[in-house]
């Protein structure tokens, strides 16, 4: 098989797996007004919040949203913790004010990257994704590391 062929059969993979995600971001959506909605609840249930920065057109922010999901231990790591959003970055909707705020993550790691936020509201986290991948998916226990080290217990 030709380079061409091998990429051509890459992206077809990828445009498949991509279809059969869920796909959380909602690019319509007032960031603003969910976050200060989502601090207001955080206050009220003692959890901390993370955003997932990234949009539906992004293979790793689907993978890793599912990744979490589907792995109990995660869910429930997050469920007990966190408040946990998908911040929309797309062409229709980038919420820059929003991203402006939190030092543009996605300009210095790209996407997915992760902004913990205290019940307050403060920025207190920036996870790169990076370094939570391994091979073509996420690994469970740096994954699990990273929401346990950002609660209000720790």
């Amino acid at each position: 098989m030709d380079s061409a062929a091998i990429a051509a059969a890459k992206k077809k993979a990828a445009a498949e797996e991509k279809a059969k995600l869920p796909k959380p971001y909602n690019a319509e959506e007032s960031a603003e007004a969910k976050i200060a909605e989502l601090v207001k609840q955080a206050k009220a249930e003692n959890k901390n919040i993370i955003l997932q920065a990234g949009g539906n057109w992004c293979i790793w922010c689907l993978r890793f949203n599912n990744f979490v999901q589907t792995t109990p231990e995660l869910k429930q790591v997050v469920d007990d913790n966190y408040l946990y959003y998908h911040l929309n970055y797309s062409p229709e909707n980038k919420n820059a004010k929003v991203f402006a705020k939190y030092d543009n993550p996605g300009e210095k790691f790209g996407y997915p990257v992760f902004v913990v936020l205290d019940k307050n509201g403060k920025m207190i986290h920036t996870q790169d994704s990076a370094v939570l991948e391994e091979g073509k998916g996420y690994s469970t226990e740096k994954v699990k590391e990273f929401f346990l080290k950002w609660t209000t217990k720790s």
